[in-house]
């Protein structure tokens, strides 16, 4: 077995597999966390009085604000995954949220690095860095704007040219 084959049959031969399936990693990620986040930041905007009491416990700066902030920044952030409309930037912001969940909810408790990888919020927080590092994906909102403005664009491009004589 020559070093050419087991390339060809363990890297490059799953890579076609994986080109005509590139649109379905993005997808499911954000249909997973849109709808998590969705329900998380609904639960809580139905329960302020307790989500702000458990930010005070966990030493949140200004909870009364936060708080609200937060959930409802889970709960649209979710709707808009879900659509995948501004994917990178709702991305970035919950990866925030994820990293002081993180500081101030665990951090007490985290004493390998096993017990922190373990946390759904670390989980969470990879798959955030994913989205707003690749972007959503071509069945997304985000993409059919963006090839909707190209085409504009281009469209602009040729009428503001002008005639050739």
């Amino acid at each position: 077995m020559s070093m050419r084959w087991i390339i060809g049959l363990l890297i490059d031969a799953p890579e076609r597999i994986a080109r005509r399936w590139h649109w379905l990693g993005p997808l499911l990620a954000r249909i997973t966390v849109g709808w998590v986040f969705l329900w998380a930041g609904w639960g809580k905007l139905g329960a302020l009085p307790q989500v702000i009491e458990n930010f005070r416990g966990w030493g949140v700066p200004m909870a009364e604000v936060m708080a609200p902030f937060v959930s409802g920044l889970e709960f649209v952030g979710g709707i808009l995954l879900l659509c995948g409309l501004f994917t990178r930037v709702i991305a970035a912001l919950l990866m925030v949220v994820m990293v002081v969940a993180i500081r101030s909810a665990f951090w007490s408790e985290i004493d390998s690095l096993e017990y922190l990888l373990g946390l759904s919020e670390m989980a969470y927080l990879a798959i955030f860095l994913w989205l707003a590092l690749a972007g959503s994906g071509t069945v997304s909102l985000d993409s059919l704007l963006q090839r909707s403005a190209r085409r504009l664009a281009s469209t602009d491009a040729r009428i503001s040219q002008p005639a050739v004589q």
